[in-house]
């Protein structure tokens, strides 16, 4: 715990500027911030994004986690002291606790392949270790940005492991929200069990099915996708942490890396591993470009989904209005009781974005040169946003749509029985041949398929009414007295 007292003090006899310098000159820091001029210097050439680094909090925690392992590693190897060690130790205590994240304010999109990141950890990292000993912010000569809070480290294997880290914390949240949206079709896959419906391939009229059954198709497209999300994190656990600047391990001692994987795992629990050539994990970004493309994947999918859902609804008295979504706003500005999908609608969107992303994230990850990839900011930012939205949008999706809808059963079943598709059902005991006729003259009279059956005697009552129970048209099933095309 910090030096409440000693912290008063250092603030109340804080001058409302401190200068600063670097091999740029001096600036003139407001002595509010915990951030100093390495990070100034990036806002000012980085005002891209409303979004910060503070805007991603497991972000923040992250590279908390990498300055608080480093600070233990570091001073058990004597290469920064304990009292140092122990200051820079419950700062980031402090951050991963959620305080000052306001002060990680560098956008997340800049040049550099992150080092105004870094530099912003190190310099709140610092201040708040100077702030409880009971020093003034700016103190470099007692804990310094660089040679303390940074010792043993490089953006270059900072930065990585962070995003990396931080993505294993945020996928937990996106596979929750995955479950929960299968989840929520499941209710509808037991709720809609014996309602009878027609299926459709390439908007024509199919074979029978329920709706359970269609809902649970949804269900089950969700939920296998935590599998694929499980393996795009295992990529995620490989770290370059100790590789330092291009991953030959420079300016650390032999046992910092392995060092540092353990010190990492005792504080989150993540199973995180070294790898195995850190030259190669300093250059390589295809566990994102992976993860990319499994959030894709997901999206895809959804929006796949949601476009039914839309057809599925549509109408609702000339469109298919098989079902209804549940209205959540008025639809237009000009036609009064028009009610639109916008749940589903608001979700397509956010899928056309990932698909878009996965782009960006692909030509990032081509583009780095030699031992580094520059342009990880832009993949981090890009992950970030992709797994945030996602996760929202499937909550969004279940607890303001999937859950309130309901069935017109009755136009359902209506459907069912005036579709001539069920002669598919008739097709074991009257031929192929035989059935097509029969659904072109359904057809072409405007009459029913059993109607043309009986009238033909092509089947006994009792066949046609065995062949037609429900339970029947939508699992597997013949007719015991099914004979081939050639006897017809």
């Amino acid at each position: 715990m910090r030096d409440l007292s000693a912290t008063a003090s250092a603030v109340l006899n804080s001058p409302p500027v401190r200068h600063e310098t670097d091999l740029l000159g001096s600036l003139a820091i407001d002595n509010s911030h915990y951030y100093g001029i390495h990070t100034q210097r990036a806002i000012d050439n980085f005002p891209i994004t409303h979004k910060t680094v503070g805007t991603y909090p497991d972000f923040v925690n992250a590279l908390a986690v990498l300055k608080q392992a480093a600070a233990t590693v570091n001073s058990r190897l004597g290469l920064i002291t304990p009292g140092t060690a122990q200051a820079i130790i419950a700062a980031c205590e402090r951050i991963r606790g959620g305080e000052l994240h306001e002060q990680f304010a560098v956008g997340t999109i800049q040049g550099g392949a992150g080092t105004s990141t870094n530099m912003n950890a190190n310099e709140v990292i610092a201040n708040a270790a100077l702030e409880h000993l009971g020093e003034p912010k700016g103190h470099y000569s007692v804990v310094d940005p660089h040679n303390d809070v940074n010792c043993s480290q490089s953006t270059n294997d900072v930065y990585p492991s962070a995003i990396k880290i931080a993505l294993l914390l945020m996928l937990d949240e996106l596979s929750s929200a995955i479950q929960y949206v299968g989840d929520a079709f499941a209710v509808k896959e037991t709720e809609f069990a014996d309602v009878l419906k027609l299926g459709r391939t390439q908007l024509q009229d199919a074979v029978p099915m329920t709706l359970g059954q269609e809902f649970g198709t949804y269900a089950t497209m969700m939920r296998e996708d935590i599998k694929v999300l499980d393996a795009a994190r295992d990529l995620l656990k490989e770290l370059n942490i100790g590789g330092t600047a291009i991953g030959t391990g420079i300016n650390t001692p032999p046992a910092y890396a392995q060092a540092m994987i353990d010190e990492i795992n005792r504080i989150t629990g993540l199973g995180v591993q070294g790898a195995g050539n850190l030259v190669e994990a300093t250059q390589d970004v295809g566990g994102f470009v992976q993860l990319s493309g499994v959030l894709k994947r997901i999206a895809v999918k959804t929006s796949k989904i949601c476009n039914d859902l839309r057809l599925l609804s549509s109408g609702p008295r000339s469109g298919l209005g098989e079902i209804n979504l549940p209205p959540v706003q008025a639809g237009s500005s000009i036609m009064p009781g028009k009610v639109n999908p916008v749940i589903p609608e608001m979700v397509n969107q956010v899928a056309f974005e990932i698909i878009g992303h996965d782009v960006t994230i692909s030509l990032a990850a081509e583009s780095g040169q030699l031992q580094l990839n520059a342009f990880e900011p832009i993949i981090a930012h890009t992950l970030f946003e992709e797994i945030r939205h996602l996760a929202r949008a499937l909550r969004v999706l279940a607890d303001r749509c999937v859950l309130g809808i309901t069935a017109n059963v009755d136009h359902l079943r209506e459907q069912v029985w005036n579709s001539v598709s069920i002669v598919t059902a008739l097709s074991p005991v009257l031929g192929y041949h035989t059935a097509t006729r029969v659904a072109q003259d359904a057809l072409a009279q405007g009459r029913s398929i059993p109607d043309i059956v009986r009238e033909e005697q092509l089947m006994s009552d009792a066949q046609l009414e065995i062949a037609l129970q429900p339970e029947h048209l939508i699992h597997p099933w013949i007719p015991v007295s099914a004979t081939d095309d050639a006897n017809k």
